[in-house]
């Protein structure tokens, strides 16, 4: 799909439109590394998180459920469930994807986070060939998806001569933090954010570390419940009077 000089240009193109992603990125990246290499797991194991699963969050969550022995279960329902948003993403590209050959699909859509979605979905609105577009997300997807890796693997390298009292572990809540605080600016995902995060503490003693897990369902179901629309009110019904005001009924009545 991609061989033309044409093509090889907006590849160059996605690639550049990642650049800005990769500031926030890869310093989160290096402390997922150390975080690996800390906790006690294989670090090979804490690296295959990156490859495997390609969600920092999730990443963030498979790592610490692990390190503190929670069932496979749980960590696997948990990362699905954080992994959610992947499959609204992948909706709003389907109708861009359609029609291309099932490797491209199955590519495109493995590379499919919230980085290459918003480089792909900008060039994807703007008016041009499609082949093109493909092109420029591929490059912005591949530039992300190496630089994650290798920031992961540096972490994990160099995690051995980091001293422990830095605590890197904690610029991942910080991160974490920084992506969520710009988006409470609405009240309805105030709440959402504040009826998981009490499920989630309230959950903390529920067996198997699904506190996590139940935790965000609980959210995207009060955000599901405050986004539905009101239903119209019914129409009162009306006596002949009241519909006719000013009739000699209703003058009598008055």
């Amino acid at each position: 799909m991609i061989g033309s000089a044409a093509d090889r240009k907006d590849l160059v193109a996605g690639a550049r439109a990642m650049m800005p992603w990769l500031v926030g990125v890869t310093p989160f990246g290096l402390v997922i590394g150390i975080s690996a290499a800390q906790a006690s797991i294989p670090t090979l194991a804490g690296w295959l998180t990156g490859p495997l699963i390609y969600a920092g969050s999730a990443q963030v969550a498979t790592i610490q459920m692990l390190d503190t022995g929670a069932a496979p279960f749980a960590v696997i329902m948990t990362v699905l469930v954080i992994n959610l948003r992947l499959i609204l993403y992948s909706a709003a590209m389907a109708t861009h994807w359609r029609g291309t050959p099932l490797w491209w699909r199955l590519l495109a859509g493995y590379l499919l986070i919230d980085p290459s979605f918003a480089v792909g979905i900008e060039r994807y609105g703007r008016t041009g060939d499609r082949r093109g577009a493909h092109a420029h997300y591929l490059g912005g997807a591949l530039v992300l998806w190496a630089t994650w890796l290798m920031a992961i693997a540096i972490g994990a390298t160099v995690a051995a001569s980091v001293p422990n009292w830095l605590h890197l572990e904690l610029l991942i809540p910080l991160y974490l933090v920084g992506e969520i605080v710009p988006k409470l600016r609405k009240a309805d995902t105030r709440i959402a954010a504040l009826a998981a995060g009490g499920v989630a503490l309230a959950c903390l003693s529920v067996p198997m570390h699904l506190g996590i897990a139940i935790g965000i369902v609980s959210g995207i179901a009060a955000s599901l419940a405050l986004s539905r629309p009101a239903r119209p009110a019914a129409p009162h019904s009306q006596s002949p009077s009241n519909a006719f005001p000013g009739t000699p009924l209703e003058e009598a009545r008055r």
